[in-house]
């Protein structure tokens, strides 16, 4: 028996190699497997299962498998086959991120060393020991006074080695040792759980019975859930996971951010129990490992998590969830394979004939266009859930505050220092949106008015005054304050201009001083334990003002905030990209949501520079339809997605001059094209530097109507690109191919 094994490396090429007999029950395809690959030996995939080696010669020999059971099940298979194919990356990398290396079903927690007394009753007189040896005196004491058996690890205060002592006093009869297995836990990254009494409405239970029918059946369905922000949505999934797991399947619930997974996975654990687990990126890898053994065994039915969770390994998949489904964290643009997990979550809820939701207040205008044309069977929630009352909207023209109040570049209108005033009067809470982390996004030079950029970005440095550091938030290069000066004319005049989070935080505390302000952002959210944290101290009340970026704008559910303030809401409106306009519109509408969510009517106060825009406009008046008429149109127009199919090629290197020359070379040499089918470029990219390279892009554009189901469009990328290298003198520059990018920045 021989088997194609394909190697996380960067071509398509597959490696043959014979089957061990002791190993041949053992194997499969979607095995994972560690054999010899030149001089390394590498983690693999099996591809393919032969009888007869193709071609004669020595034939080295796989020398182990990862995994004690099948982890891939043909319908897991069958995506990491069709994303190789869609997204042109080879098997080997694409198992990679599906089953990474680190992780095993071999997995085994770390052992814990305990200690208990044994001493007996007749057996007190230790008076001899205390004489003797007063080190092993005074641990023993400690583990006499213990109700239970102590960590051998906490006694490090009564000696450097407790280890050692206890096994003394083992051998003397007078302790026992024993381990323990440390499972561990997720609970920090979560609320406690909390039951709650659910009646459904009307909508509720319409759209509830609509989704049961259909895991009744068991057969593929896809479904648009449309539901304004408080409409109940969290509950809907919750009723369908219940009916779900009644049949013996599974369920997936994918969220955008980290920040949503600790109060949705409290409300399903107070559900569900143990059978829920979490995956994310801020789990540590003694979580993540013995996660997802446990998932590959069956122990956990229901996964939530970030879009990684997509590829988790359940059995018997019967439902996909995909909230706040419009958010482009769904995108991994790098490493490859460079996917969507909401494309992805389709076509692995097809493989497996399941249901799939995408759900939103806002949904993606893809999405809404699908629905439109009978792609997706449409779901509606109109309602706040129970007597919650849409929020009351106060748009604030900032141009006019300044004309007003005579105060130029005013962070805090007065209608938002009023409103916060009375809410904290009241006992209620605020939350305040900044989508700019640090102090000042602008560094100018007073002296030459040049702006200070990252050397290895063509953006601009931001500065951050909790570190007295500047930051560059592409690439993480940071400069000590003191040590910056101009660049240009080596002036230290310099000026911090524009708003960041830890500006306006430093402006709420000196205004409200009174106030427990907390801030939640990149910065403060390096764990997942802090986010943690932070969200269960608001929604106990423990933070007056909540302020942060677009993490805390969406999917988060407080009764007692009844104030959204919004301090600029044109931040990213006018960035030369065809999605910008949908972007921000989105981001204030489910902003807005967060108020008032209950019986107290909320109140949302956007502060804007644009006043006049329509997207500021209908974001401001909640009104969804009008604006996506707007979009759409301007999209059809255009010729955007929703009306084409994508595609992009980003060429990235270290030289400007040779990177440029090689994407024209490669625009020159694209072969053929056919109707329907746009070619913009080579142009540098927006941001033409990045991490110290030089970045051009070539766009393709194939319109729906000629080109339907996009296969026109992929045939011919697969055609000019699939082996590029071979085609031209890369050398250490890169070919990104994007299908259906979320951006062209």
């Amino acid at each position: 028996m021989f088997a194609e094994v394909a190697f996380p490396i960067s071509n398509f090429k597959t490696f043959t190699y014979a089957i061990p007999r002791d190993l041949s029950k053992k194997i499969h395809i979607g095995s994972r497997v560690k054999a010899p690959l030149g001089k390394r030996k590498l983690i693999g995939i099996i591809v393919n299962i032969l009888e007869t080696p193709p071609y004669k010669g020595e034939t080295k020999s796989i020398e182990d498998i990862i995994d004690d059971f099948q982890v891939v099940t043909p319908e897991l298979w069958k995506l990491i086959s069709w994303i190789s194919n869609y997204y042109m990356t080879p098997l080997g990398q694409v198992a990679k991120t599906v089953l990474p290396n680190n992780l095993s079903t071999r997995y085994k927690p770390l052992k814990i060393l305990f200690v208990e007394s044994i001493l007996s009753e007749k057996k007190t007189n230790i008076e001899l020991l205390k004489k003797r040896a007063p080190k092993q005196y005074e641990i023993l004491n400690k583990i006499q006074l213990s109700k239970s058996p102590l960590k051998v690890s906490s006694l490090t205060e009564y000696s450097s080695n407790p280890s050692q002592i206890c096994k003394i006093l083992s051998g003397k009869k007078l302790v026992r040792l024993f381990e323990k297995e440390s499972i561990p836990s997720s609970s920090a990254f979560s609320f406690d759980p909390v039951d709650k009494k659910i009646i459904f409405n009307q909508d509720q239970e319409r759209v509830s019975k609509s989704l049961k029918q259909s895991l009744e059946n068991e057969v593929y369905m896809p479904f648009l859930l449309h539901g304004v922000t408080g409409s109940g949505k969290t509950e809907i999934y919750i009723e369908a996971v219940r009916y779900c797991l009644k049949q013996g399947r599974t369920a997936i619930i994918l969220l955008p951010e980290i920040s949503l997974t600790p109060q949705i996975s409290g409300r399903f654990k107070s559900v569900f129990g143990d059978t829920i687990a979490l995956w994310h990126s801020k789990l540590t890898q003694r979580q993540r490992s013995w996660t997802w053994k446990e998932i590959c065994k069956g122990s956990y039915k229901v996964i939530i998590g970030a879009r990684s969770a997509v590829f988790s390994p359940l059995k018997k998949l019967g439902l996909v969830v995909i909230d706040e489904e419009q958010e482009a964290s769904f995108r991994q643009d790098s490493p490859m394979p460079r996917y969507h997990a909401r494309d992805v979550a389709l076509m692995r809820a097809k493989f497996n004939n399941a249901v799939i939701v995408l759900a939103s207040a806002t949904p993606s205008l893809e999405s809404y266009y699908n629905y439109l044309n009978e792609k997706l069977n449409y779901l509606y929630l109109p309602n706040r859930y129970g007597d919650a009352k849409y929020p009351v909207v106060h748009l604030v023209d900032m141009l006019e505050e300044q004309n007003d109040t005579g105060k130029f570049g005013q962070i805090i209108s007065g209608l938002l220092q009023d409103k916060i005033e009375e809410r904290l009067n009241n006992k209620e809470q605020i939350i305040i949106l900044q989508n700019r982390r640090g102090f000042s996004p602008v560094i100018r030079c007073g002296d030459c008015g040049q702006i200070i950029i990252c050397p290895y970005c063509n953006v601009s440095i931001s500065y951050h005054i909790k570190t007295d550091n500047l930051l560059c938030h592409f690439c993480g290069h940071s400069k000590v304050k003191l040590d910056q000066n101009c660049s240009d004319c080596n002036s230290k005049n310099l000026h911090y201009s524009g708003t960041g989070t830890q500006k306006v935080e430093i402006l709420l505390r000196d205004t409200f001083p009174k106030a427990s302000i907390q801030r939640l952002d990149m910065d403060t959210s390096l764990s997942g334990r802090n986010i943690t944290n932070i969200l269960k101290a608001f929604n106990n009340g423990e933070i007056d003002i909540l302020l942060g970026t677009q993490m805390i704008a969406k999917g988060l559910d407080f009764p007692n905030a009844t104030l959204v303030g919004i301090i600029n809401a044109d931040q990213g409106l006018y960035l030369p990209d065809f999605r910008s306009g949908e972007r921000i519109f989105q981001l204030i509408y489910q902003a807005s949501g967060r108020s008032g969510r209950r019986n107290k009517q909320g109140e949302v106060v956007i502060q804007t520079y644009s006043s006049e825009n329509p997207v500021i406009k209908s974001a401001s008046m909640l009104d969804m339809k009008k604006y996506y008429e707007i979009a759409l149109k301007e999209r059809e127009e255009l010729d955007y997605p929703p009306y084409s199919w994508l595609a992009k090629i980003e060429i990235t290197g270290s030289n400007q001059e040779n990177t440029s020359l090689l994407a024209i070379n490669i625009a020159q040499a694209i072969n053929g094209d056919y109707t329907g089918l746009s070619i913009l470029g080579p142009v540098p990219c927006y941001i033409e530097k990045l991490r110290n390279n030089y970045r051009f892009q070539i766009i393709f554009k194939s319109v729906k109507t000629l080109d339907p189901n996009g296969k026109k469009l992929h045939s011919f990328i697969n055609r000019n690109f699939n082996h590029i290298s071979q085609k031209h003198q890369i050398g250490k520059a890169r070919i990104k191919i994007h299908f259906d990018p979320l951006s062209l920045i």
